[in-house]
């Protein structure tokens, strides 16, 4: 099977040149689209590197500006699912999600599943974060559960893997998200068609490099868009 893993990145330097090789060298068919936000320090560049270096394993979507991780990985699924991926993961640039996770995901997915998370919130799962940024998390994942009514465990991840046709199903020209919220809006789209959703555990790292790209206005937004999708539980999916 071919495995796409989407890359959305801002910044990301000092980390794209080592996950980019580590997932290369995974046991797996194996494609890497990175999708840089127009990055100041330089990593389209690198990544325009790295694809030559590894042409027809790695590509690049480059945005005029940063537009956010949801426009990221809708753009990156679009060019997965033209190039015939089986399996579409995406994944963070910074090292929180451990690269050799995705066999994990991917073994997971093969046992019958149409979407999985890589979770810290089931058993086996955990985060190395600082308590104020875990006790965010948890509350972010506590409102949308209950909001939503989604039985995912962590519904804000986006360590995932999605099988083909669940993607196919969906209308991604719809989702409203662009920023981190179109994690939990993709989440919820995909329980009410019905999709079999599973977890796996994994350890959550605080990032190694750089600096955090989720700020307060993020924040904001998603709680708006929890609203504006909680009123829905009661419609017919779409």
């Amino acid at each position: 099977m071919q495995v796409s893993v989407i890359v959305p990145t801002y910044n990301e330097k000092e980390n794209i040149v080592s996950l980019v090789t580590q997932l290369l060298a995974l046991p797996m068919i194996m494609h890497v689209i990175v999708v840089d936000d127009n990055s100041p320090d330089g990593t389209g560049e690198i990544a325009d590197w790295l694809a030559a270096e590894n042409a027809g394993r790695v590509s690049v979507i480059h945005h005029p500006g940063k537009l956010g991780l949801g426009t990221a990985c809708i753009a990156g699924f679009k060019e997965a699912l033209a190039e015939g991926a089986d399996l579409v993961c995406s994944m963070d640039a910074d090292f929180s999600h451990n690269p050799r996770c995705v066999a994990d995901i991917v073994d997971k997915i093969n046992q019958g599943y149409d979407l999985v998370i890589g979770s810290r919130y089931v058993r086996g799962g955990r985060s190395t974060q600082t308590l104020d940024r875990k006790v965010v998390s948890w509350s972010a994942n506590t409102i949308t559960r209950v909001l939503l009514g989604l039985h995912a465990h962590d519904t804000t991840a986006g360590f995932r893997c999605y099988r083909r046709q669940a993607l196919e199903s969906l209308d991604l020209d719809s989702i409203k998200s662009s920023g981190y919220s179109f994690l939990f809006e993709m989440l919820f789209r995909v329980e009410r068609l019905g999709w079999k959703v599973g977890e796996v555990p994994i350890i959550f790292q605080d990032r190694r490099m750089g600096a955090s790209k989720i700020s307060r206005n993020e924040i904001v937004k998603a709680l708006r868009m929890v609203l504006w999708l909680a009123p829905r539980r009661l419609a017919n999916p779409t």
